[in-house]
């Protein structure tokens, strides 16, 4: 808009002001306000100013002539959003300590930047807005109101260097852990996944192998151990093509020997899991177990026992339907495994088995039968290629009609009845074997049921965190990508059963992390974030002025200063 000299006649005399002209939007039309404020004429005469009306007349022009040669405003590269939501993250990693570690490493390492610096801002966007590394560095770190230091080379680096050693990373947390929120080892929970890599040659670390989404591209795995309360103690990497089953020992083993955790612990996992090894070591080590079984590979007395009508308690819910049913038994089982060198052990172990048939479960798994046999009749009926039956295989068989000669004969098929028979029969039926023979069975149960969290800890990783795709190619930049993973999703397990206790769920927390963002203007900022229960309860509980629609820099250092 425009300047202009305003004469106001007072009493004293005549009053000189610079005003300025402006669009108002609650008006829609042009206000103008005071912009500078001269004084009276005869104050300004006696100053040595001779004619304040034309000298201040002059200025005004000027000033109008140099606005006219401003450049407008471009839009920025830079979004003009910025992150807060990760403050509750930097408060428990404040909590924890680690920085000295980090500062002693770094001194080692002969880096010339922060070590924490880097991997904390790394760990906070991850929570916030997870994307690649370089728009992490280009789009996301200037917006978490932190200096950025260091060059994108120098990211990469520190990122390969936590990768390298990121076992020795875990156990810096974990131990920090241990000292600020108590950990109980006497039941851990473990499980594996595996994260598959859009690319077209395996390498030592990304192998072909069996993948949780039906891939046929190259994996890593990655088995991941919690505490009872849910708090993650433990993460182990591994290639693709290797067996998930001993990592369990390695990361139970690894965990008690560095951390100087003694007493029974309760191994909790899957069928995949549950081998003749792991529960012999298990044995050995002075812990116990939890493990799933298939019913579709028991021995045929223990397959009738399972089906046996005789000795199930029901279930039922505030409703009165019936849940599930169970059963248990104690006996003694016969257990044998070949160890590395080849020997073979044979051991007979006194266990208890907990069956439960669930009706739901049953009638989901009996479609699922049903829709893969109609599948099978289809591709049968088109003679499409084995590799193209997927799941519905297992209700095949495939003859071939060569008789080991070269023919242009295409193979038989026929839907396998038995197998279908079965399936149908055992449909609804799971068994967990345990060394708890002094355990209810409902307690056994319940605590198997719990490995849903270990799921729901996978579920933040790949899903929330965005920790796939991954865009590194380098084996130890792969592990330090899923190092700030596993980071992530340890704070945010401390902040939801530490300090929210636990009634808040994982997708309430993640979504206000990502969602509280403020945008300046006019040296002020804006909070353009969504109302939340989560959000108005931390704000008061903490008096932090979070849900504010104005907030001043003050107010944002005090949101970024919080301590817990």
């Amino acid at each position: 808009m425009a300047y202009f000299l305003k004469k106001s006649n007072l009493k004293k005399g005549v009053y000189l002001q610079i005003y300025e002209s402006f669009y108002n939007p609650s008006k829609n039309q042009t206000s103008h306000r005071s912009y500078k404020a001269l004084g009276y004429v005869s104050d300004l005469q006696a100053s040595g100013i001779d004619d304040p009306v034309s000298y201040y007349k002059a200025e005004v022009a000027r000033m109008n002539e140099e606005r006219k040669k401003e450049k407008p405003r471009l839009v920025s590269d830079l979004s003009c959003e910025k992150y807060l939501g990760h403050f509750l993250l930097a408060a428990i990693m404040n909590r924890l300590g680690v920085k000295r570690y980090f500062d002693i490493l770094q001194m080692a390492s002969g880096f010339d930047f922060s070590l924490y610096d880097v991997f904390s801002s790394l760990v906070y966007a991850r929570a916030v807005s997870p994307c690649s590394k370089l728009r992490t560095y280009t789009e996301v770190l200037p917006c978490l109101f932190r200096t950025v230091d260091y060059s994108y080379d120098q990211l990469l680096s520190c990122v390969g260097y936590l990768g390298s050693e990121y076992e020795k990373f875990v156990e810096l947390f974990t131990k920090c852990v241990s000292q600020k929120y108590p950990i109980d080892t006497e039941r851990t929970y473990f499980d594996c996944t595996n994260f598959y890599f859009e690319i077209d040659r395996e390498d030592d670390f990304r192998r072909k192998g069996p993948s949780k989404e039906n891939r046929k591209d190259p994996i890593v795995g990655l088995g991941l151990l919690l505490d009872a309360n849910q708090i993650p103690v433990g993460m182990k990497m591994y290639p693709g093509n290797e067996s998930e089953k001993p990592v369990l020992r390695d990361v139970v083993d690894g965990l008690k020997k560095r951390h100087g955790f003694t007493g029974h612990t309760i191994q909790v996992a899957d069928k995949g899991l549950n081998c003749a090894e792991n529960i012999f070591k298990a044995r050995q080590n002075g812990d116990g177990y939890i493990f799933s079984k298939s019913v579709k590979q028991l021995p045929h007395e223990e397959e009738v026992w399972v089906l046996l009508e005789n000795g199930y308690q029901p279930v039922y819910d505030s409703d009165g339907n019936m849940r599930y049913r169970w059963k248990e038994c104690i006996d003694k089982f016969p257990y044998k495994y070949t160890d590395e060198n080849g020997k073979t052990h044979k051991l007979e172990l006194t266990e208890k088995r907990v069956v439960t048939f669930n009706p739901s479960l049953a009638k989901k798994k009996r479609l699922e039968i049903l829709r893969m046999v109609a599948k099978a009749k289809q591709m049968s009926a088109v003679k499409a290629k084995r590799n193209e039956y997927g799941e519905s295989s297992r209700y095949v068989i495939f003859k071939s009609t060569s008789k080991g000669k070269k023919t242009d004969d295409k193979v038989v098929t026929e839907i396998n009845t038995k197998k279908v028979e079965e399936d149908m029969r055992l449909a609804g039926y799971n068994m967990i074997v345990t060394s708890e023979t002094k355990m209810k069975a409902d307690e056994i149960y319940d605590t198997y049921h719990n490995l849903w969290r270990i799921e729901e800890s996978f579920k933040i990783m790949k899903s929330d965190l965005d920790a796939r795709p991954v865009y590194m190619r380098k084996e130890e930049t792969i592990k330090g990508h899923f190092l700030i993973c596993y980071i992530a999703v340890l704070l945010e397990r401390l902040l939801q059963f530490k300090h929210l206790g636990g009634i808040y769920s994982t997708n309430k927390i993640i979504e206000f992390m990502k969602d509280f963002k403020v945008v300046e203007a006019d040296g002020k900022y804006i909070n353009v974030s969504r109302s939340s229960k989560l959000g108005n309860e931390l704000s008061e509980a903490a008096s932090l002025p979070l849900n504010h629609l104005i907030l001043t820099k003050r107010d944002i250092q005090k949101v970024l200063n919080f301590r817990f």
